[in-house]
């Protein structure tokens, strides 16, 4: 086979960058001379993150709709307009066999311009409960791969592929890991350990509850390795200060997420799907909170998947500055639930995402040739 090129784009987030860069690390496994460029939107984190993973990136004059009346909107139909153009143009100068969109502002005029051109297109669909944008590009597109079951509701049936999400490779194997992981922290063998995730740009109110709960965790005996986000670090890091002896760390992003895992014995979250695809495969009992800042409110929907598998426990965002604190040492305490949560995690987990979709883009790639 000659040479590939292919495009991936999305962003905005980590859960849409890390899927994008899982896929473009495994197509490079199988045929390792492939070309990728990436396509993100202007000022998002994907700018710096992709870039950081070896690959190169081009940015979009893009961002969402919002919701609620703001004059950022009155640039909305300007940036579209933009962004189809330079869409058109990187997809003419760059001539892709094939575009993957995994979701975010950017993938939306790439795909659309990519899919009229005649390329092979393919959406990587995270959440249970897709975006309006998907919705409609899944007309277009050759291949949808899904990450729940039942999606049939919002897709065409006959171009759904279940796959479920790629996932950071580092946290496939956490087995042994520990020990290392405790030294790597600061923290003591004997003694319970939560993790906090809120997402790769933080989270407010998940950050708020913690902070409350700081003296309860001292009280009980409890380490903490709390990932705040850029904007909360500085609150949380004078919060912690003084405090690494009793084990609560503050961290603004963690680099060694499969260490954090691995030290862990309780982690706390919010519900985005590639959070949720790395809970099932480090099989932790978890307590969810869903950001109820997002489209179509999937993350709630999310949640919801693992909560009626009897695989997690929800807290609602605007009950967890009461209910946090509470649960999370009730059910630290109780040994059985904490094994059966674990247990129930753990089968909901798809291994190898990446290379299936990876494999697919492929065969996709060669039948059109033929």
């Amino acid at each position: 086979m000659k040479q590939l090129k292919i495009i991936l784009s999305g962003g905005g987030t980590g859960g849409h960058i890390f899927p994008a860069i899982a896929i473009a690390n495994a197509i490079k496994a199988i045929h390792p001379d492939t070309e990728f460029l990436f396509v993100g939107a202007e000022g998002k984190m994907e700018m710096e993150k992709v870039p950081a993973s070896g690959y190169k990136i081009v940015g979009l004059w893009i961002s969402g709709f919002q919701r609620r009346l703001t004059t950022d909107n009155l640039a909305f139909p300007f940036k579209v307009i933009s962004s189809l153009l330079k869409a058109k143009k990187i997809f003419k100068s760059f001539q892709p066999d094939a575009v993957i969109g995994t979701g975010g502002f950017a993938s939306g005029p790439m795909l659309n311009v990519s899919a009229r051109y005649g390329a092979v297109t393919l959406i990587q669909e995270q959440n249970s409960y897709p975006g309006i944008t998907n919705k409609i590009l899944s007309k277009k597109v050759d291949k949808i791969c899904v990450a729940y079951n039942n999606m049939e509701k919002y897709f065409p049936k006959e171009k759904i592929l279940l796959t479920g999400n790629p996932v950071r490779q580092d946290i496939l194997k956490l087995e042994g890991k520990r020990e290392i992981a405790l030294e790597e922290f600061g923290l003591i063998a004997g003694k319970k350990t939560i993790l906090v995730i809120g997402g790769s740009l933080g989270a407010r109110t998940l950050n708020e509850s913690i902070l409350s709960c700081l003296q309860t965790f001292e009280e009980n005996n409890i380490q903490l390795i709390w990932q705040t986000g850029k904007t909360y670090f500085e609150t949380a890091k004078q919060a912690t200060a003084g405090k690494e002896d009793k084990g609560l760390y503050a961290f603004d992003f963690i680099k060694k997420m499969d260490f954090a895992y691995a030290a862990a014995d309780l982690i706390i979250s919010r519900a985005g799907a590639i959070s949720i695809s790395e809970l099932c495969l480090v099989k932790k009992p978890c307590i969810l909170i869903p950001s109820p800042n997002v489209a179509e409110d999937h993350q709630t929907k999310n949640a919801m998947a693992l909560v009626t598998n009897n695989a997690a426990m929800i807290i609602k965002d605007v009950e967890a500055k009461e209910k946090l604190c509470r649960q999370t040492i009730q059910l630290l305490n109780d040994v059985d639930r904490c094994a059966q949560l674990s247990e129930n995690i753990g089968k909901l987990a798809f291994l190898d995402s990446a290379h299936v979709i990876a494999n697919e883009i492929l065969n996709l790639i060669n039948n059109k040739k033929k």
